[in-house]
């Protein structure tokens, strides 16, 4: 709800979405409406105690109590999620269920995951297929980059104008992983468009000076939604060639009855430049020069209109979804630009919303505050291991370590297993939640259990894993009732099913990169790669789970669980042996 009223003990008792300033569309106007919510607090206020008695109540029944004996854990809930997401599966226009259309990462990354542990080919497709439809769709901005909200229609054409930045961080993430297991090369071009344009995006729009990035950039612009981003064919001819013309109206359907309001078109990709090339009897080399010439100008025209309002707050559990996209992207695609700034808002996020040990959650305008909740550490955390894969550094690790610490002490329900969504030093409220489903963003819970079983792979430290494993089973329950809306969870319970394969590369600084980058054209989601090069600043004071000794060439040192093989010194050999996980039934 945008608007709460709330008893004088802070429970709430009336709200809704959306008042207007004065009373159309069948809604009150704000003022007529706060009367009469006085006048029923007056007049009801026994009803509204008897309410909020039951309010407390339903909400204490859904706090995640553990259940009675400890479960055994099986792929069971996996593949009832798997077979639920198949049959929500649009098999025509990808995605999920019907309009209006959400692009559901965890879902979607849950699907690669199966392939790659399974060699399920549906699984890939279902993901694939997703992005390749919104890839081509409306949702994604076809000129200037990065997805908007949701579909407002099935077929991903009309959007919800507006972009945030916790959908472009997972999608980014996700859109190199399908890179790498594309089912053809023109998926690959099209995932890769998207990956760098998006990423530009980000950088050019949605990064701030001192390196954090912006939150949200609005729908609308001059008071309509949209407006920013349609076009008349009219106004797209006015400023193209004849061929450049005869190109883009065939490829982006203005040659069609308009998708918007009035005779407005916005962009989607309805015939591909291989078919415009044939209808054309034209080079497809041609078309593309006049294509990319064309998006040129018409970018170049879009940049003078009026821009849409931007959100310029910068929240720590936004960045860290961003800064996982970004680094993931750059170390898959090998984009130092894209590692670098997820650097920069690291840094940003240490300097500034660090403070005395613990996180603040948001900034603006100069001022940080706000103590941070459950999915601002999770979601660091997990990014901060991401940014070791693709720049190791020790004071990240150091970081981790802290930000689980304070995972621990503050926000882990000791009793009943699971993560509370607050503090237990943060201010009282009339139920602290313990989030488990999958919602705009992923589950707090099942982020946290993700990365604190990944952290005690990589530090040794003997804390973390237990407490990942008593989330899991206090939230086992739900992920067998409610499988497909738990997918973070899911992924936890993977990856302890599964344990973590830890790569750790030592050598000269020159000498790790070629075996990075080998090592990064593979999807291998179960597998944590970390390159430390000799006499790397702070390496003393790494875990001893980290420390190797000198060599004087590449050693490859591959761990599952306490298992370790002898240290390899080939590539060739080290990529003989990463061969897929073997499927354990029960923990």
């Amino acid at each position: 709800p945008l608007t709460m009223f709330l008893a004088a003990d802070t429970t709430p008792f009336f709200g809704g979405t959306y008042f207007p300033k004065t009373a159309r569309y069948g809604l009150p106007g704000f003022g007529d409406l706060l009367r009469r919510v006085a006048a029923y607090h007056r007049e009801q206020g026994a009803e509204i105690e008897a309410q909020n008695r039951q309010l407390l109540t339903a909400l204490n029944s859904r706090a995640g109590a553990a259940p009675a004996e400890a479960p055994s854990f099986t792929r069971e809930p996996i593949d009832a999620a798997r077979r639920q997401m198949q049959d929500s599966f649009d098999a025509r226009r990808g995605g999920f269920g019907g309009a209006p259309k959400f692009p559901h990462p965890e879902m979607i990354e849950f699907c690669l995951r199966r392939f790659a542990e399974t060699g399920d080919s549906d699984a890939r497709h279902v993901a694939g297929f997703t992005l390749q439809k919104m890839c081509l769709g409306g949702i994604f901005d076809q000129l200037g980059g990065g997805f908007a909200r949701y579909s407002v229609d099935a077929e991903w054409a009309i959007p919800h104008f507006e972009k945030m930045l916790y959908d472009n961080g997972p999608l980014l993430r996700l859109l190199a992983d399908a890179w790498l297991v594309a089912e053809n090369d023109e998926q690959k071009a099209l995932f890769a468009r998207c990956i760098h344009e998006t990423a530009a995006w980000v950088m050019r729009e949605m990064q701030s000076p001192a390196g954090g990035y912006y939150s949200t950039l609005d729908a609308d612009s001059e008071g309509h939604e949209g407006k920013f981003y349609v076009w008349t064919p009219a106004q797209v001819q006015a400023l193209l060639s004849t061929d450049e013309w005869r190109v883009v109206s065939r490829h982006y359907g203005l040659d069609r009855p308009a998708n918007f309001e009035g005779d407005s078109w916005h962009f989607n990709v309805l015939t591909s430049l291989p078919e415009v090339a044939r209808a054309l009897d034209a080079p497809l080399g041609q078309c593309e020069s006049w294509l990319a010439s064309a998006r040129g100008k018409l970018f170049a025209e879009r940049k003078k209109r009026i821009h849409p309002g931007r959100d310029e707050k910068i929240l720590t559990s936004w960045n860290a979804l961003m800064i996982e996209g970004m680094a993931h992207a750059g170390r898959i695609l090998g984009c130092a630009d894209w590692i670098a700034s997820a650097r920069r808002a690291r840094n940003f996020i240490g300097a500034t919303m660090w403070r005395d040990k613990r996180l603040l959650a948001t900034h603006k305008d100069g001022k940080t505050h706000l103590n941070a909740y459950l999915d601002d550490y999770a979601y660091l955390l997990k990014a901060l291991i991401e940014l070791l894969q693709a720049d190791f550094r020790a004071e990240d690790v150091a970081f981790a370590q802290e930000l689980a610490g304070v995972l621990l002490d503050q926000f882990e329900d000791k009793e009943r297993g699971g993560f509370f969504f607050t503090s237990h030093d943060h201010e009282p409220l009339i139920q602290r939640p313990k989030p488990a489903f999958d919602n705009a963003t992923p589950s707090g819970n099942g982020v946290a259990a993700f990365a604190l079983q990944r952290l005690a792979h990589l530090t040794g430290e003997l804390r973390y894993e237990p407490a990942a494993v008593r989330t899991l089973q206090c939230f086992y329950p739900a992920m067998e009732d409610h499988p497909s809306g738990h997918g973070s969870l899911l992924m936890a319970l993977e990856e302890t099913l599964n344990p973590t394969r830890m790569l750790i590369l030592t050598g000269a600084a020159d000498a790790l990169p070629p075996w990075r980058q080998a090592l990064a054209s593979a999807y291998r989601p179960d597998l944590v790669t970390l390159a430390i090069a000799d006499g790397l600043h702070g390496a003393k004071d790494l875990p001893v789970a980290l420390q190797r000794p000198p060599l004087p060439t590449v050693n490859a040192w591959l761990c599952q669980g306490v298992t370790c093989l002898a240290p390899m010194t080939e590539l060739a050999q080290l990529q003989a042996t990463l061969k897929p996980l073997k499927v354990s039934p029960v923990l």
